[in-house]
């Protein structure tokens, strides 16, 4: 794959690597939901959701019908839902490994201040 490509592979795994994205696509893995049955499945606050939302409809992963008043999302792609799948399925064998891993650190997390030098 060339360098775009790569590129372009790696700003979906970032967007994916989103937790609050990931809850969102969870809770649509079984079909189509309002933006507040995804608030309730995710216990995210509604304006966190709603961003959500738009980045991954932006991002063609999720649609979205109107429906009377309400809207209802969807995955775009049943592609997505298959990778989801097989993260869990890779997660079942390395799982411990990336818990453990000091180069992947969790989200929110900060960290260490690093010591440069010797102060005055």
């Amino acid at each position: 794959m060339n360098s775009k490509g790569v590129e372009l592979r790696a700003k979906l795994f970032r967007g994916l690597g989103d937790v609050s994205r990931l809850r969102v696509l969870e809770a649509l893995r079984d079909g189509a939901l309002s933006a507040g049955e995804i608030v309730a499945r995710t216990g995210l606050g509604q304006p966190n959701t709603s961003m959500h939302l738009a980045c991954l409809a932006e991002c063609g992963l999720v649609t979205w019908e109107r429906a009377g008043r309400f809207v209802h999302y969807t995955i775009a792609d049943k592609r997505a839902v298959k990778l989801l799948d097989q993260a869990e399925e890779l997660l079942l064998q390395v799982a411990p490994l990336i818990a453990a891993c000091p180069r992947y650190r969790q989200a929110g997390r900060a960290r260490p201040a690093r010591r440069r030098g010797r102060r005055p």
